[in-house]
């Protein structure tokens, strides 16, 4: 039976290439748990730290059943996440010591996988019922191993905004190094927040946050930083909690989208109330395909992934139209900039009229 392809036309599909289909995403499951137990045992580590090592040699240095371990790196070797020589001694293959083996690296996606192996699995078993409820659980709330592996997931992307994404906006860096200040709306841990009084020395940074779990880590986190100084951490909404025109920046990564539906409106407005008159919004996160089509395309893959994995968190993924109502309707008329990023993140940015 044919099938629309995106842009257009069709595309025979058989039976065999559903089931093909099917199976590849069954070891894409087994993948995601295979290096699971990778991370949580050590083996990537391991073998980062001593390439060219048997299974054998790996389960006695780590008190692992080595016939365990022997099916662990075959698979894995499989899967191309390891090589190995004709005498079966392993190592990482390429990028896969800073993905996979170095939690401090910007491209580790240890927490993302996790992610998904650790909380979206429990919360995929609680779905029947949730299906028949609407019951969620929401992000606010949970565990301080919850915090930590979310903020794990998503330590790559706050990177990018420190390093790449703020120093690349015209006038956003000249500000920030002229002691400018920056408002970050959902600031979780404070990672991103250290990461940017880093990459800003002279600039003056407040995280605002209503997760308690969150702020808790966040502010020690910045003192062990020793930023205590030029970070601060506040809990409330960012309407009330900030100072109106105070900021030069407003950021919000991975955010809108875990902020409900019914009060986007109030903190969109609230954000855009704290910027000072020519500031910047800095907005990253994801956009929901606005039609069936799209949800074909492959920029939209990664967005309609979040929208089911994060459905009983209570987040709802915003489409284009939505993301641009909410900024019209929080004052900011002036022109927005949207740029596609890596997998299926969406950068926006706007000004504040004068």
């Amino acid at each position: 039976m044919p099938d629309e392809k995106p842009g257009g036309g069709t595309a025979e599909t058989s039976a065999d290439s559903q089931v093909a289909r099917i199976f590849a995403w069954r070891r894409g499951f087994n993948a995601m748990h295979l290096i699971d137990l990778g991370i949580r045992l050590g083996l990537f580590r391991a073998i980062a730290a001593s390439p060219g090592s048997g299974a054998a040699d790996l389960a006695t240095r780590l008190g692992l059943h080595a016939p365990y371990v022997e099916v662990w790196c075959t698979t894995a070797y499989g899967f191309e996440l390891l090589d190995a020589d004709a005498e079966r001694r392993f190592r990482l293959a390429p990028h896969i010591a800073e993905i996979l083996a170095n939690a401090a690296h910007p491209r580790y996606l240890g927490g993302y996988v996790q992610l998904g192996t650790q909380f979206a699995t429990e919360d995929y078993r609680l779905a029947v019922d949730a299906f028949r409820t609407g019951a969620t659980a929401p992000f606010q709330g949970r565990s301080h191993e919850f915090a930590r592996v979310v903020a794990q997931a998503i330590a790559g992307v706050n990177a990018m905004v420190a390093r790449k994404i703020l120093p690349g906006i015209p006038g956003v860096a000249d500000k920030l190094n002229a002691e400018g200040a920056l408002l970050e709306v959902g600031c979780g841990t404070g990672n991103l927040q250290i990461q940017i009084a880093k990459a800003f020395p002279n600039a003056r940074c407040t995280g605002v946050d209503i997760d308690p779990t969150g702020l808790a880590v966040a502010r020690q986190a910045v003192l062990d930083a020793g930023l205590a100084d030029r970070v601060g951490i506040v809990a409330g909404d960012v309407g009330a909690a900030v100072p109106r025109e105070a900021f030069d920046v407003v950021i919000m990564v991975e955010v809108l989208h875990e902020i409900a539906p019914e009060i986007r409106p109030a903190v969109v407005r609230g954000s855009a109330g704290a910027l000072r008159p020519g500031g910047w919004l800095v907005i990253v996160d994801e956009t929901y395909p606005s039609t069936l089509s799209e949800a074909r395309q492959p920029e939209f893959m990664f967005p309609l992934q979040t929208g089911l994995e994060e459905l009983m968190w209570g987040n709802v993924v915003p489409t284009r139209e939505e993301q641009e109502s909410l900024l019209r309707n929080a004052g900011l008329t002036g022109r927005i900039e949207r740029t596609l990023m890596g997998a299926g993140f969406t950068l926006l940015t706007t000004q504040k009229p004068e």
